[in-house]
């Protein structure tokens, strides 16, 4: 899919995920990841993305912590 904002929204993209195909292509993460029952990286710290967790009930866990 072609998308306008890739680039901007790269610079703000924070998956460390190598070789993810949807970096940058926030509509198609998005929908990734709800249709398996996860956030996508953007909705964590840097240090809850690197765990690779993107469950809701991790990033709950998480968000209760803060």
């Amino acid at each position: 899919m072609d998308c306008s904002n890739k680039n901007r929204n790269l610079d703000r993209c924070n998956c460390t995920y190598p070789g993810c195909p949807r970096k940058g292509i926030c509509c198609e993460c998005l929908r990734y990841h709800l249709d398996a029952g996860e956030v996508p990286a953007c909705f964590f710290d840097a240090q809850a993305e690197k765990t690779y967790n993107r469950s809701i009930a991790y990033f709950i866990q998480e968000y209760r912590r803060s």
